[in-house]
């Protein structure tokens, strides 16, 4: 993304926590420059933020209306713009599962109680959500072993349960060593 013609950086952060971790980084494009470039509305995993300067009202419906589907979308208004927007507003209703009004989504982790999502390609199936625990069920494909020997079975699903991680067994949360 740090390649394309009009970004300018903002702010970054100075350094990485650990190799594990990405560099925070904000930018901006003007609206022009948005339009003009399909990469900008390509989604960025991690720390990054774009904020897209736009002209005028109409030029922020244009940039708005390229974007594809999104988990959030923030909107840091008056009562005045809410006002003066309310037809940009509603056009974020069709772009993001999850609309904030002068806040910030929070992060996201995978857990039970997180789940959000919005239209096309954020969330592709009604049945799952794009993060929490049922967002795994979007990349994964359920196998079932039956009858193989114990030492026939993956190291995660041998009955000495040698990476000691928690399993779901006969509907009881356990990470004992279940008996052959």
């Amino acid at each position: 993304m740090l390649d394309q013609h009009g970004l300018q950086v903002i702010a970054q952060s100075s350094s990485q926590a650990n190799e594990m971790e990405a560099t925070a980084l904000v930018a901006s494009v003007n609206g022009k420059d948005f339009l003009e470039n399909k990469h900008f509305t390509e989604e960025v995993f991690g720390p990054y933020s774009l904020a897209v300067i736009c002209d005028d009202k109409e030029q922020l419906k244009q940039c708005l209306q390229k974007l594809k589907g999104q988990l959030t979308s923030s909107i840091m208004a008056t009562e005045k713009d809410i006002e003066d927007y309310a037809d940009v507003i509603e056009l974020q209703h069709t772009l993001a599962g999850r609309i904030l009004l002068n806040n910030a989504p929070t992060g996201v982790e995978v857990c039970s109680s997180m789940v959000h999502g919005g239209p096309y390609p954020a969330t592709t199936d009604a049945r799952f959500t794009s993060v929490g625990t049922t967002a795994i069920k979007r990349w994964v494909r359920p196998i079932s072993l039956q009858n193989f020997n114990d030492d026939m079975l993956p190291e995660a699903l041998k009955n000495s349960n040698p990476f000691h991680i928690m399993r779901l067994v006969n509907n009881v949360y356990t990470r004992d060593v279940l008996n052959e």
